[in-house]
């Protein structure tokens, strides 16, 4: 059957004229939807001001500020830190993602006034003609007005994985993706009417959800959040009621008890290690779509890479067209071809064949890159009129033309349309297994539009095109193999060419490629199969998929790479999709990574970036929540004092710190250290357990310097009516027992320490020798270390918080079967 399609003095094929075009737009009748659904700045500053955290800290503030006491409200400029910090990385993430997503986005091919020509997508109107081809996105609904074998692929839409043929007429949906063949339709809905404003919007969004890291941390929160109830009434009947002083010391203590409870900054720093790692990806043209893809990639331990377009350069030359005798190929009925078109010795010469090939890539609407190289090397064409017309498929591996009296041609894969025992077979075996892409110029007994074709077919020439491996492959391959991150490599060439490939890349077990039509469907065996063997090929997109799947009822963390429609459906089932920015418009709307430059070498930096991000979180973490747990401690144990004095009529006791002391404690143990840590190198491989390996130390290592600094402050305390001197007194020493111990568990989250966290450490000591040595900072923060004796005891009972968190945190990395730093690693343990 011939195809047909609408002749092109049709209006439909001509599509809108610009004064058209011009009047639906002021009409409105435009495809506005947002170029990504990032918040908005207004949204960013709205989300960023208005926190739970904020909101606790504002309430706090605004008490101290009713005692007066303007300097012990310093802690409200954490309120504006929280807020700034947090507006200025998420805008700037916001502007890189926004500006590679223009960069990164489909354009569709839409006619007007009689040309073709690309656009943006916000730039479509209703009723404009818009052209389709193999991989192009359907960006708006619309109707079907041109079909040569269209085929698309809803599976996005409606999970139904089988192409589905449309004719003129069909309805076509925004999201959807062509598979197969060419055509055009008009756009029916635009805007926020099409279907594709509500996929942009979920593709695209910048979000935190479905993290490991960020579900950990709002356990934590949650955790913390019950336990601030009974602490916080605690502190408050205490300051209030039982301590004895006048309101405005009382209320300052209360403040500066519940003030340290909350963990302020450990979202923001979430936050920004996050926003700064999409920053720097930006910069590597790597376009994260979704922030948790970063934690994910690092968290892979499979790659599933293609072989095109992932490992090999898009780009081929046309290497060598090699004339074959008459083998008869698959499809035959067991007679011989009859050469059915132009004469049969003559028709196999070298310049038939170049004018066939040249015919055949002139004529084809949407070359692939093997076609491209025919064309570039074979650009005179005979001007034959096609007849007859199949386009490629990655199912069926050929494409063909039928040119009436010259003859029906086709060209493909020889594994698919050979006899696999005949002569040309084994050549094209020969050729494929030097790592060179060969293709079968091949002709059919009938129209390639045939129902029943391909039919008969009669080989003519082995074309034999080279591939470029990419220079940065090898390294990549190396590195995953050092991080035991298996690769496997799944392509839907040739099994020998594709083995050929990785072979030359020092992917072991390339040598032994299995060929996809040999693979078990049942799952479990194909599970088998993958932990088995590495490199696939001759593999269709259902099996891509089905291989996916597989791999993950293993227990796997799977990334997909790929660049082709055939690549889509793996893509969109993996944990990780990763794009080439060349590659279909398809492929780069369902991954969650977009790599605009092309480079496979760029994967790890992903990771080491996902890595930076979970090992950097989860040393403040500890920081932070050690905080956390320690001031729930100290607050429970002088709350528990204090009601205590009440029933036994024993001396009341306040809570032994100001807010400016809470203030300062925090600046050199957590503050700067945190930050600094955050954005530090990391490439610790990404482990599960977060939440568990967090409590592990923050929770001995708070109750021990909760525990130590309630004991350094009862030892130190004189009662309510000491003089002012002895009160600063008991304070400093407790506030010294705290930071002493405080700054060690800062140096445990350090390790391993290298020179600039050493460095770090010494900072912190420092800055903390200054403020208690400097009058001027001595007087300003009501510090007084002049008492030897409180100051010595201070410092011992420091010293033995120090060995109860190191003997802590030595047992609990026993029981992981972990080996101590600083110790010799037993045995079976991991260092």
């Amino acid at each position: 059957m011939s195809i047909t399609a609408q002749a092109p003095e049709s209006p439909p094929a001509l599509g809108l004229t610009s004064a058209e075009v011009e009047q639906r737009r002021r009409d409105g009748l435009t495809n506005d939807v947002p170029e990504r659904a990032s918040r908005s700045v207004r949204d960013i500053v709205r989300a960023n001001v208005f926190t739970r955290i904020n909101a606790i800290l504002g309430v706090l503030f605004i008490l101290v500020m009713a005692t007066g006491s303007i300097i012990d409200g310093m802690f409200g400029l954490l309120i504006v830190a929280n807020s700034a910090v947090g507006i200025i990385q998420e805008v700037r993430a916001k502007k890189t993602l926004d500006n590679l997503a223009i960069v990164g986005q489909a354009k569709p091919v839409v006619r007007r006034d009689g040309a073709a020509a690309e656009i943006a997508p916000q730039e479509v109107v209703l009723d404009d003609i818009i052209e389709l081809g193999p991989g192009d996105q359907i960006v708006v609904d619309g109707e079907v007005v041109e079909s040569e074998l269209l085929e698309v692929d809803e599976s996005l839409l409606t999970g139904e994985a089988d192409p589905i043929d449309k004719a003129v007429g069909a309805p076509v949906m925004s999201g959807s993706f062509v598979v197969s063949g060419s055509g055009a339709y008009r756009a029916t809905k635009v805007g926020k009417d099409a279907y594709a404003a509500k996929l942009a919007e979920e593709a695209s969004k910048f979000t935190l959800v479905n993290s490991e890291l960020r579900n950990g941390i709002n356990t934590i929160l949650k955790v913390i959040t019950y336990l601030l109830i009974p602490a916080g009434l605690l502190s408050i009947y205490n300051q209030l009621v039982s301590s004895g002083e006048s309101w405005r010391p009382a209320v300052n203590g209360m403040v500066a008890a519940l003030v340290p409870m909350v963990p302020e900054g450990l979202v923001l720093m979430t936050s920004i290690a996050f926003a700064v790692g999409v920053v720097r990806l930006g910069r590597r043209k790597c376009l994260v779509q979704e922030l948790p893809a970063i934690e994910g990639l690092a968290r892979v331990d499979v790659v599933c890479a293609d072989k095109t377009g992932t490992l090999t350069e898009n780009g081929m030359r046309l290497a060598e067209i090699r004339p074959v005798g008459a083998d008869t190929g698959a499809g035959s009925n067991g007679a011989e071809a009859n050469g059915s078109g132009a004469d049969g010795a003559g028709a196999n010469g070298d310049d038939e064949l170049k004018r066939v090939l040249g015919a055949m890539a002139a004529d084809d609407p949407r070359p692939n890159a093997s076609v491209l190289a025919i064309k570039e090397a074979l650009p005179d064409t005979p001007g034959w009129r096609p007849t007859g017309v199949a386009p490629f498929s990655s199912a069926k591996k050929w494409s063909g033309f039928s040119y009436g009296e010259h003859g029906n041609w086709l060209l493909g894969a020889p594994d698919v349309l050979l006899d696999p025992e005949s002569e040309t077979a084994a050549t094209a075996q020969e050729i494929g297994a030097q790592g060179l892409r060969v293709l079968l110029l091949a002709r059919s007994d009938r129209p390639v539009d045939a129902a029943d074709a391909p039919g008969t077919v009669t080989a003519a020439a082995l074309v034999v095109l080279e591939q470029k491996v990419r220079p940065d492959a090898r390294d990549t391959l190396d590195y995953f193999a050092s991080q035991h991150v298996d690769i496997k490599v799944i392509s839907g060439d040739n099994a020998v060419s594709v083995g050929a490939v990785a072979s030359s890349l020092g992917l072991t077990g390339g040598e032994h490629a299995v060929d996809a039509r040999t693979l078990p469907e049942d799952r479990d065996q194909l599970a088998d199969v993958l932990e088995q063997q590495t490199t696939f090929g001759r593999v269709r997109p259902d099996q891509k998929r089905a291989m996916v799947s597989a791999l993950q009822s293993r227990g796997h963390t799977v990334a997909m790479t790929g660049d082709g429609v055939n690549d889509v459906l793996a893509l969109k089932d993996s944990d990780i999709g990763v794009a080439m920015g060349a590659g279909s418009p398809a492929t780069r709307a369902v991954a969650q990574i977009v790599l605009l430059d092309n480079k496979f070498a760029t994967l790890p930096y992903v990771v080491g970036e996902g890595r930076r991000v979970i090992g950097n979180i989860e040393r403040v973490s500890n920081l932070f929540l050690t905080k956390t747990v320690y001031s729930v401690v100290l607050a429970f144990l002088i709350g528990i004092a204090g009601v205590g004095s009440q029933i036994f009529d024993y001396e009341s006791i306040g809570y032994p710190f100001l807010p400016r002391h809470v203030t300062i404690a925090a600046w050199f143990t957590i503050g700067i250290p945190a930050f600094i840590l955050s954005l530090a190198p990391n490439n610790e491989r990404a482990r599960t357990g977060f939440v568990g390996r967090v409590m592990r130390l923050a929770i001995p290592s708070g109750v021990v310097i909760g525990v130590m600094t309630f004991i350094a402050y009862l030892l130190a305390y004189e009662g309510p009516d000491a003089s002012e001197t002895a009160k600063v007194q008991a304070g400093t020493t407790a506030l010294i027992t705290l930071l002493i111990i405080a700054v060690w568990v800062l140096a445990i989250v350090a390790r391993p320490w290298v020179w600039w966290k050493v460095l770090l450490i010494g900072g912190s000591v420092t800055g903390y020798l200054i403020l208690f040595s400097v009058p001027f900072t001595r007087e300003f923060f009501k510090l007084d270390p002049s008492n030897v004796t409180l100051t010595t005891t201070a410092f011992i009972l420091g010293g033995i918080g120090i060995v109860l968190v190191e003997l802590a945190w030595w047992i609990s990395a026993r029981l992981r079967g972990e080996a101590h730093p600083l110790l010799p690693a037993a045995p079976g343990e991991k260092v």
